[in-house]
């Protein structure tokens, strides 16, 4: 399998193959709240309901579920505290901080950026909705 520009992927792997298992991983870091979990963790280990009322909006389920992902993919190690009741916290795994300066930059771009896309959304709205 060879890249779109005919040279050679890392280890043969080409995101551009249906076949290819990066994309599997594609499709986990394309969702919002992975970006937002580990963007969150880059500040050190924290407990998972500090996690939930950090990440406005992330229900309980879909926090566990997407820990349970992340951690499964090696990119965040659980740790679990014997208390009453017990705790549990999450950490960044060294994998992941090879991806922490990537998430960091694409979901603070889309702080800075929104307005200017908010514009364009709108005026291709209008443009489109009064030319059908």
């Amino acid at each position: 399998m060879c890249s779109i520009n005919d040279k050679p992927a890392s280890k043969g792997y080409s995101v551009y193959s249906r076949h290819c298992p990066a994309r599997q991983f594609l499709d986990r870091l394309a969702d919002k709240w992975t970006l937002l979990i580990i963007d969150r963790l880059k500040l050190g280990e924290t407990r998972f309901n500090q996690l939930r009322r950090d990440i406005d909006g992330i229900t309980q389920k879909v926090l566990s579920q997407t820990l349970k992902k992340l951690e499964r993919d090696g990119l965040i190690e659980r740790r679990v505290f014997a208390t009453m009741p017990v705790t549990v916290g999450y950490s960044l795994t060294p994998l992941a901080l090879t991806l922490v300066e990537t998430i960091e930059s694409l979901a603070h771009w889309a702080e800075v950026n929104i307005d200017a896309m908010k514009e364009a959304q709108a005026r291709y709205d209008n443009q489109y909705s009064t030319s059908e």
